[in-house]
């Protein structure tokens, strides 16, 4: 009887070490990590890839050293939530050159696509996806 007893102590310390572990698991969207998309489709964006990151507590998207920002008037950030939200960023060209980079409205709670968009001819130039989305 106090071997059964014994047994079914060991196990119950072992499912608690197990779920305190998994619980303890540090979220990879707050450590910094990155996430990669798919490659970007479409009629004008279809090169490289996208990356998600934070940094310093704010969520930023890179794009890949391959992707080539589409030669048009005006191609613009745009990242779509799990919801079918959609929200235009920044604009890729600038007086300067381009913009590879941009940070992420902390109001966006989630990035389930990311958009090349042509603001002047209102038309979606290429999309990619994270799989899953990030937070």
């Amino acid at each position: 009887m106090k071997f059964d007893r014994s047994i079914y102590v060991f196990a119950l310390i072992a499912a608690l070490c197990v779920a305190s572990v998994s619980f303890a698991a540090p979220d990879p969207a707050k450590t910094g990590e990155a996430h990669t998309s798919a490659m970007f489709m479409g009629p004008k964006a279809n090169t490289g890839t996208v990356t998600h990151t934070i940094e310093n507590g704010k969520s930023i998207l890179r794009v890949s050293a391959d992707f080539k920002v589409p030669d048009t008037p005006a191609p613009t950030w745009r990242v779509v939530d799990m919801q079918g939200n959609v929200n235009t960023l920044d604009a890729f060209k600038t007086k300067g050159g381009e913009k590879r980079e941009v940070v992420v409205p902390s109001f966006v709670k989630d990035i389930a696509k990311v958009q090349v968009y042509c603001a002047f001819a209102e038309v979606l130039l290429g999309e990619t996806s994270f799989t899953p989305a990030v937070k």
